[in-house]
């Protein structure tokens, strides 16, 4: 329960169809590309939080005049600190060139950022220290303008050593073995190859070198240039890169892992993670906002011209279900109401673990997240009590007394804000010696929100590691004397690694992992991790497609409910007086709330793509072996 769960990353992409004179006469500003963009980052702010970067290109530039211009920066409020930068910039050249200030043509030569296509990207750090060096957009220059290449992506690859060899087998020499760089650098290569092809072409047909260069802008196909680049890829990903000349294209992975929409109109094309940032910024209904299909690429051309290709063969939709648990705002209209699915769903089990007493037990939630999930379970309790009052009236008939109605209309859920989290102290980056004083304290509770014996019950997104629930949450809860404390998480039990872009990366981090082996240890089944380790060292050097998820044997054994009981076990404080009883939401019903987003992999096991399978079993060789470290 409110374990930090970092995420990678949030992507957006900006052209302006308009000359800047256009933008200059209707809104009253050149720069409206990059206030707009500023929003789009900050709308997506919760997909990112280590780092921040902004790309743009000027498009028709003379030569020697710059064209293309980025800012990163890992501070920590990465957002406001490059659009600060850039205003600085822009202030500083005004101040200097007060002739600059109604002259958009020279405001396009001499100011930076300014221009017609612009990248911005937001991260959380799920591979790699958050340095400047890891922040995106990545940058490839060269001195021809269609070899210029700016790259950002929302993604993990899961074979970015078989990329990289790729890479040194086609003769370069990569700086470092980093998915973002290898993805970047693959493309390159075969933007250069496509560019040199071309330009053999159009040397034959009479061009010269000069006259070549706009012809190759109008004739690259980007399309063809990714075919060949991500042939190998393995992984979940929505990427995004700019072209110097102008062209620009976002690429989804084929089974949807990752998100991806897109807005157009006669002023604007917008790609980005989420629809709610495109409607929020644009102010343009949920209907005009598109998904962009797995395997497919978005592609706009120098010329404004836009064009969907198929890029990628797409596989079974495998969208990240966590995407609507968690990580993506609520306020897209459909996440709203599958959260609150999620909360109406797990009613039940809550039901059965208070005996049916709603009138002596208190609802809430933690963290703010919670609060869509915690309305859907408020309101499914509403109903069930609507239902008990037309039996009890009905059983009573027409000789009820006014005493008794009022008595059974009175009784209606007791929603409480029982916990208050009064500190953001990053305690992840903590030393150990001090964490767990600090996670106690992260939280602080309302006093006399919960009467003695009285049933508490908490909803939360999802309990991953349980180290925040267990060193403090439960510690405080229990100062308020409920006689139960009910845990609940809207999303199933986190059992496996993710590798395409959340930082859940070792098994024996999940306390699902933790409570399974316990429940080995006490079977005498240990046995069982011998012969899986076996099985999983046997698949080290099998290709991708006939790897097999042996880690799955190592939960079979047990129901869910089984494995839920002994998480409860090992969460609850020794010192605590209260009863504990952890409640997961099942996969069946994960999958009714979330028809669409079917990627259940840390759940289930179910990789959508063969290199998941293998980093799965590398993760139990590694937690066999005591290696603290990545599976990938």
């Amino acid at each position: 329960m409110s374990d930090a769960i970092k995420h990678e990353c949030g992507i957006s992409v900006i052209r302006l169809l308009k000359p800047l004179e256009y933008y200059k006469e209707k809104y009253g500003t050149a720069f409206y590309g990059v206030n707009k963009m500023y929003l789009m980052m900050e709308k997506q702010h919760n997909r990112g939080q280590d780092g921040a970067g902004f790309a743009s290109i000027k498009i028709d530039m003379k030569p020697g005049e710059r064209y293309m211009s980025r800012v990163r920066s890992a501070a920590q409020q990465p957002i406001q600190d490059i659009f600060a930068q850039i205003n600085d910039r822009i202030n500083t050249a005004l101040k200097e060139h007060p002739e600059y200030a109604d002259d958009v043509a020279l405001q396009k030569s001499h100011i930076p950022y300014i221009g017609e296509l612009l990248l911005g990207h937001v991260r959380y750090g799920t591979f790699g220290k958050n340095s400047i060096e890891n922040v995106h957009p990545f940058l490839r220059q060269n001195n021809w303008m269609h070899r210029n290449l700016i790259v950002a992506g929302n993604f993990n690859m899961t074979n970015v050593h078989e990329l990289f060899d790729n890479l040194v087998q086609l003769g370069q020499h990569p700086k470092e073995m980093a998915d973002t760089v290898t993805v970047m650098e693959k493309i390159g290569h075969f933007l250069d190859d496509e560019v040199a092809k071309l330009y053999k072409q159009i040397k034959k047909e009479g061009y010269n070198k000069m006259e070549a260069s706009p012809l190759i802008a109008k004739r690259l196909k980007v399309h063809k240039i990714l075919k060949r680049a991500t042939k190998n890829f393995d992984g979940g990903f929505a990427m995004a890169g700019l072209l110097g000349h102008g062209d620009a294209f976002v690429l989804r992975d084929q089974a949807g892992i990752r998100p991806a929409y897109y807005y157009q109109d006669e002023e604007i094309v917008v790609v980005a993670s989420e629809r709610p940032a495109i409607q929020t910024v644009f102010n343009v209904p949920y209907e005009a906002v598109q998904e962009l299909d797995p395997g497919h690429a978005f592609i706009i051309k120098k010329s404004g011209e836009t064009a969907i290709k198929k890029v990628l063969e797409p596989v079974e939709r495998k969208a990240c279900s966590f995407e609507r648990i968690y990580f993506s705002r609520g306020s897209d209209k459909e996440i709203y109401q599958e959260r609150k699915e999620l909360g109406k769903l797990i009613f039940p089990k809550i039901l059965s673990a208070i005996n049916g007493d709603i009138k002596k037990t208190v609802f809430s939630y933690i963290p703010n997240t919670a609060e869509t999930s915690f309305f859907g379970m408020v309101k499914e309790a509403q109903n069930y009590l609507n239902k008990k009052k037309e039996e009890q009236i009905l059983q009573l008939g027409a000789g009820i007394t006014s005493e008794q109605l009022h008595e059974i209309l009175e009784v209606r859920p007791r929603i409480e804000k029982v916990a208050i989290k009064d500190a953001k102290l990053r305690t992840f980056i903590t030393q150990d010696s001090s964490r767990n004083d600090l996670v106690a304290h992260v939280y602080d509770i309302s006093y006399g929100s919960v009467d003695k014996g009285d049933n508490l019950v908490i909803i939360d997104d999802s309990i991953v590691r349980g180290t925040t629930l267990k060193n403090s949450i439960l510690g405080i809860l229990d100062r308020l004397s409920p006689k139960k404390i009910i845990v609940v998480s809207s999303a199933p039990q986190i059992r496996y690694p993710d590798c395409y872009g959340i930082d859940m990366a070792k098994l024996e981090d999940f306390i699902a992992f933790r409570a399974a082996l316990e429940l080995h240890r006490e079977r005498n089944t240990m046995q069982t991790i011998d012969d899986i380790y076996q099985k999983c060292l046997e698949q080290v050097n099998t290709k991708d497609q006939q790897v097999i998820n042996y880690v799955k044997e190592f939960y079979a054994p047990f129901t869910a409910d089984e494995i839920s009981a002994k998480i409860g076990d090992l969460l609850s404080p020794k010192d605590i007086k209260a009863e504990v009883e952890i409640i997961y939401q099942t996969i069946e019903n994960l999958h009714r709330a979330c028809p669409k987003n079917l990627g259940d992999w840390y759940f289930t096991g179910n990789y959508p793509t063969p290199g998941g399978n293998r980093v799965v079993n590398r993760a139990f060789i590694n937690f066999y072996e005591g290696k603290n470290q990545r599976a990938y």
